[in-house]
């Protein structure tokens, strides 16, 4: 075993000496093999961040939820100077109606309007959130400072107020917002609290590029009584044109009770509106199913980044082929020596694939740490989530052995097998 172990290192100690004499031609050889280990980490790495960004945006909107929400279908264009009255989204009998579910385990509704939030002289563009004490469990929303409010506050109608990062960054920059008052219209809200920070949703037609982040949230009673029922927006006319809807609650989510349970419910819920409401004034959002897709999309990019990637180093091991064989002709009167001094074509096997070898691992751990330094540098410049795993590492690096022994297994069993006589007579 000692003596094996001995063999095998002057065999490569041998290998490196004879590449060392050509460096350039050695570096431009293991070049292919570089760029592939380097494409196959950050392409992955690259992949496996937008991946793991689209799972946590859904993530965000409940594994176990069931998001309900009204729609605003397009009216009819006129263009008579008129005030276009309606009716649209969900109502007190649908929850009625949506709560007796028995795997429903909470339902929280929302009203929801677009209103810029005043403190003294500053001022952002947000959506105020009328909804229930349960919403904060029921959405996962991490309160960093103060509290949510509670049933208490929720029937007495207090004017106060839960903001999200972006408006507390906005209006207070490192003031602390607790017990502070905002303007919203012509009403005061005490801040109570303040929410995390959380990605941007890019999940749903609804729900695409919906900043959670810039909402500010307050109990329904005192939102209803401040706002009303009615929705008053410019219509599709003139200028005087106007379009006044009734909307009793702008969304719904359900939690439910067990998460093999939620296609189940989501189909109960949506036969419930089915028989309820006589045009398609809402749609039924599931993260689960989402995040069912984002998976399977990412297994589908995944494959596609590594055949792309494993091309590079297939080209990679065709150059290592290519600059092997051009070796064992320039090396043909030596191998005729060496046979001649007694070398089995074992050892001559040996040797070229040992070169072989060396340059595929060599150009792997150069394309390793470019594979690992380019997700940085993407992050840092570029803003995307970048994630390097170690497997990919592992793989990356072991194909690019693997092609080395695979394509250098014939250049070394051409070398080996050149008659003695003639590879000494070769000019």
């Amino acid at each position: 075993m000692k003596l094996n172990a001995y063999h095998l290192l002057r065999v490569v100690r041998f290998g490196w000496k004879n590449l060392y004499l050509h460096k350039l031609r050695s570096l431009l050889t293991v070049l292919g093999i570089v760029f592939g280990v380097a494409s196959v980490i950050a392409m992955l790495a690259i992949g496996e961040g937008a991946s793991f960004e689209a799972r946590e945006k859904i993530k965000q909107l409940g594994s176990n939820n069931i998001i309900i929400r009204a729609i605003k279908l397009a009216g009819e264009p006129t263009s008579q100077q008129e005030t276009r009255l309606g009716v649209y989204g969900l109502n007190p009998e649908d929850f009625r109606r949506i709560k007796t579910i028995p795997t429903v385990e909470k339902l929280v509704p929302c009203r929801e309007t677009d209103q810029d939030i005043w403190y003294y002289e500053k001022n952002v563009s947000g959506r105020v959130v009328g909804t229930v004490p349960d919403y904060a469990a029921v959405m996962n929303l991490n309160i960093v400072n103060g509290r949510f409010f509670n049933e208490f506050e929720l029937e007495g109608g207090k004017p106060l107020a839960v903001i999200g990062a972006s408006v507390k960054k906005t209006l207070f920059l490192a003031e602390n917002p607790v017990g502070k008052f905002v303007k919203v219209k012509s009403s005061y809200f005490r801040v109570i609290g303040v929410t995390g920070e959380k990605s941007v949703s890019g999940a749903g037609s609804q729900f695409a590029a919906e900043d959670i982040n810039f909402d500010i949230y307050i109990p329904m009673s005192t939102e209803r009584s401040i706002f009303g029922e009615y929705e008053i927006a410019k219509g599709s006319g003139n200028l005087f044109d106007r379009e006044r809807n009734l909307v009793k609650f702008h969304r719904f989510v359900a939690r439910v009770s067990e998460m093999d349970k939620i296609v189940d419910t989501s189909t109960i819920i949506n036969g419930i509106l089915n028989t309820t409401h006589k045009k398609a004034d809402y749609e039924i959002l599931v993260p689960l199913q989402l995040l069912q897709q984002a998976e399977h999309t990412t297994r589908i990019f995944n494959i596609v980044l590594g055949s792309i990637a494993a091309i590079s180093l297939l080209v990679g091991g065709i150059g290592i082929m290519n600059i092997m064989l051009a070796t064992v002709t320039e090396r043909t009167r030596e191998i005729g020596i060496r046979r001649a001094l007694g070398a089995r074509r074992r050892d001559i096997i040996n040797q070229f694939l040992s070169e072989s070898v060396i340059l595929s691992a060599l150009g792997g751990l150069m394309g390793v740490f470019l594979g690992v330094a380019v997700p940085s540098l993407v992050t840092r410049f570029a803003g995307m989530a970048t994630i390097v795993s170690v497997w990919s590492i592992l793989v990356a690096f072991s194909i690019s052995v693997g092609v080395g022994i695979l394509f250098g297994i014939y250049p070394a069993r051409k070398a080996a097998m050149l008659d003695p006589i003639q590879a000494l007579r070769y000019e």
